[in-house]
Protein backbone atom coordinates (compact mmCIF):
# COMPACT_ATOMS: atom_id res chain seq x y z
CA UNK A 1 0.00 0.00 0.00
CA UNK A 2 1.27 3.45 -0.87
CA UNK A 3 2.10 5.91 1.88
CA UNK A 4 0.96 9.53 1.63
CA UNK A 5 4.55 10.50 0.77
CA UNK A 6 4.73 7.95 -2.06
CA UNK A 7 1.38 9.11 -3.41
CA UNK A 8 2.47 12.77 -3.29
CA UNK A 9 5.75 11.94 -5.06
CA UNK A 10 3.93 10.12 -7.85
CA UNK A 11 1.48 13.03 -8.16
CA UNK A 12 4.41 15.43 -8.48
CA UNK A 13 5.92 13.26 -11.22
CA UNK A 14 2.63 13.40 -13.13
CA UNK A 15 2.42 17.17 -12.61
CA UNK A 16 6.00 17.61 -13.81
CA UNK A 17 5.27 15.65 -16.99
CA UNK A 18 1.74 16.86 -17.81
CA UNK A 19 0.63 20.02 -15.95
CA UNK A 20 2.70 22.58 -17.90
CA UNK A 21 3.15 24.67 -14.76
CA UNK A 22 4.75 28.10 -15.02
CA UNK A 23 6.25 27.72 -11.53
CA UNK A 24 9.02 25.22 -10.75
CA UNK A 25 7.68 22.11 -9.02
CA UNK A 26 9.89 22.77 -5.97
CA UNK A 27 7.86 25.96 -5.42
CA UNK A 28 4.61 23.99 -5.39
CA UNK A 29 3.54 22.93 -1.90
CA UNK A 30 0.55 20.81 -0.93
CA UNK A 31 -1.93 23.68 -1.10
CA UNK A 32 -0.59 25.75 -4.01
CA UNK A 33 -3.36 26.45 -6.52
CA UNK A 34 -2.17 24.57 -9.60
CA UNK A 35 -4.34 26.67 -11.90
CA UNK A 36 -2.76 29.87 -10.55
CA UNK A 37 0.61 28.15 -11.08
CA UNK A 38 -0.14 27.88 -14.79
CA UNK A 39 -2.09 24.66 -15.31
CA UNK A 40 -4.79 25.04 -17.96
CA UNK A 41 -8.05 23.14 -18.16
CA UNK A 42 -6.62 21.17 -21.09
CA UNK A 43 -3.51 20.29 -19.08
CA UNK A 44 -5.70 19.20 -16.14
CA UNK A 45 -7.35 16.62 -18.40
CA UNK A 46 -3.91 15.28 -19.32
CA UNK A 47 -3.00 15.22 -15.61
CA UNK A 48 -6.20 13.30 -14.82
CA UNK A 49 -5.52 10.71 -17.52
CA UNK A 50 -1.90 10.32 -16.40
CA UNK A 51 -2.99 9.92 -12.76
CA UNK A 52 -5.45 7.21 -13.79
CA UNK A 53 -2.62 5.36 -15.50
CA UNK A 54 -0.09 5.92 -12.72
CA UNK A 55 -2.39 4.74 -9.94
CA UNK A 56 -4.52 2.28 -11.94
CA UNK A 57 -7.70 4.13 -10.95
CA UNK A 58 -10.63 5.77 -12.68
CA UNK A 59 -11.95 9.09 -11.45
CA UNK A 60 -15.68 8.86 -10.76
CA UNK A 61 -17.97 11.33 -12.51
CA UNK A 62 -18.56 13.29 -9.30
CA UNK A 63 -14.78 13.87 -9.06
CA UNK A 64 -14.46 15.40 -12.54
CA UNK A 65 -14.42 18.98 -11.34
CA UNK A 66 -11.85 21.71 -11.00
CA UNK A 67 -11.69 21.53 -7.19
CA UNK A 68 -10.37 17.94 -7.25
CA UNK A 69 -7.36 19.04 -9.32
CA UNK A 70 -6.68 22.39 -7.64
CA UNK A 71 -3.73 21.29 -5.48
CA UNK A 72 -1.44 18.40 -4.69
CA UNK A 73 -3.42 17.90 -1.46
CA UNK A 74 -6.80 17.75 -3.23
CA UNK A 75 -5.43 15.32 -5.82
CA UNK A 76 -3.86 13.21 -3.05
CA UNK A 77 -7.18 13.05 -1.19
CA UNK A 78 -9.02 11.94 -4.34
CA UNK A 79 -6.38 9.31 -5.15
CA UNK A 80 -6.49 8.07 -1.56
CA UNK A 81 -10.28 7.77 -1.76
CA UNK A 82 -10.03 5.79 -5.01
CA UNK A 83 -7.20 3.52 -3.82
CA UNK A 84 -8.62 3.18 -0.29
CA UNK A 85 -5.22 4.24 1.08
Amino acid sequence: MNTAEEIEEKIREVLRDHARLSKPLDQIDLTTDLYQAGMTSHASVNVMLALEGAFDIEFADHMLKRSVFTSVASIRDAVAELTHA
